[in-house]
This record gives structure tokens, C-alpha cells and sequence, in this order.
């Protein structure tokens, strides 16, 4: 058992690599984007409904419904991008069950590029709410002296999305290659099934701390409507 998929090297010219991380990413995100062709390609309106889409409309109200439990007034308007993370991220991890296959996301290179990802869409989503002087304007408040520590908590953040979810999946992996030493039957049995849930938990957490991120720049970052005029 490895540690990171970033041990397993199926090509390699030089210093171009070509490991498990890139061609388990890639892979997942074709039976992903594969997946929801199949699905979403005969949708029914009326009452007779496919397995298919019920389980999908299923877990699309799931997120849609915590999207907007986290206090954001459009949730449709950010699905696209929040449920495809937490897939992703939940598929990872749900396919460990597949022999041989190494979660990308034990790799601080996809967690990284993950949280990557939150930190572009913030402000992105952010300056679409609000405007671009408004939202660069949030950076200077209360006062000015706080524009540094401002740009600071936005890349800490960035940082602590990566490092969370990493640590989560590499501890799992790390005892499950301890117990395998010690112990080849049957622990790894229960902790495998355990690392599932655990991957599950950790898309969960890390889809949640998106959204909260990007309500913070939709919401706090607008402002205040004018008081209407009493006559």
C-alpha cells in the first residue's frame, strides 16, 4: 500500500511523470462527466421516473437545501460548482473500493488544486454579486491597516482547505497501511469501510466550508440598501 498516489508511477521521460494522482483525477472525472450524460439524458417531467433520476433529483436537493441552509438566497446559482465538489470528492473516496485504486485525494496536489479552486471562485462569485469597487473596497475596512490582514485571511483559508482535507485522507490511509503490517485481515476490513464514511464526512466538510467562504463575499461584502424616505 502506498501513502499518496504521488508514489505510483505508470510513465515517466525525464522529469515528466505521469502518476496515479493525474490518471486517477482525469479518470474520475471522465465516469463523472460520463455519469451525468447517462443520467440526465432521457429526464422525465411527468410521474413515471427513472431510479436514475430520482437518486439524482435527490441528491441535487440535498445540496441545494444546504446551500441555502448556509444563508445564500439563490442557491441554484452556485450548484454547478459546490455539488461538483462535493462529488468529486465523494466519488474519490467512494471508489476505494475498487482494487488498486488510490483516492487522488490523498495527494496535497489535488487537495491543493481543490482549494485552489474555492479561493478563484470567492471573489469571482463576490464581485458578480456586488460589483468589483465594492468588493475591493471590503478589503479596506474598517480601516486601511486591515487590507493586509485581509489578504492574509484569504490565503490562510486557501491553506487550511488543502491541509484539511489532505490530513483527513492521509491519516486514514497511514493507519490502514499500519494495521495492514500488523494485523493483514481483519482490520483493514473495518477501517477501509471506516475511511469510507470518513471520505464522505470529509466532501461534506469541505463542500460546507466552500459555501460558507463564497456566502461571506456575496453577502457581507454588499451594500446596505439605502433607507427609503419616510413622508
Amino acid at each position: 500500500m502506498h501513502l499518496s498516489p504521488d508514489e505510483i508511477i505508470f510513465w515517466q521521460f525525464g522529469f515528466l511523470k505521469l502518476n496515479a494522482t493525474i490518471v486517477y483525477t482525469w479518470g474520475l472525472m471522465v465516469v463523472l462527466a460520463v455519469g451525468s450524460i447517462l443520467v440526465t439524458r432521457k429526464l422525465s417531467k411527468g410521474l413515471q421516473r427513472s431510479r436514475w433520476q430520482n437518486l439524482l433529483e435527490i441528491v441535487i436537493t440535498g445540496i441545494v437545501k444546504q446551500i441555502e441552509e448556509v444563508g445564500m438566497s439563490q442557491p441554484e446559482k452556485y450548484l454547478s460548482f459546490l455539488g461538483t465538489l462535493f462529488l468529486f470528492v465523494a466519488m474519490a473516496s467512494l471508489f476505494t473500493i475498487v482494487p488498486g485504486y488510490e483516492p487522488p485525494t490523498g495527494s496535497l496536489s489535488t487537495t491543493a488544486a481543490l482549494a485552489i479552486c474555492v479561493f478563484v471562485a470567492v471573489p469571482l462569485f463576490g464581485i458578480e454579486q456586488s460589483g468589483l469597487g465594492d468588493y475591493l473596497q471590503a478589503y479596506l475596512k474598517p480601516t486601511v491597516i486591515m487590507l493586509p490582514f485581509n489578504i492574509i485571511s484569504e490565503v490562510s483559508r486557501t491553506l487550511a482547505l488543502a491541509v484539511r482535507l489532505f490530513g483527513n485522507m492521509m491519516s486514514g490511509t497511514m493507519i490502514l497501511a499500519i494495521l495492514l503490517t500488523i494485523t493483514p485481515f481483519i482490520f483493514p476490513i473495518a477501517m477501509s469501510a471506516l475511511g469510507l464514511l470518513t471520505g464522505m464526512v470529509q466532501a461534506y466538510i469541505f463542500s460546507i466550508l466552500a459555501t460558507v467562504y463564497i456566502a461571506a463575499a456575496t453577502r457581507v461584502r454588499n451594500p446596505k440598501p439605502e433607507p427609503t424616505a419616510k413622508h
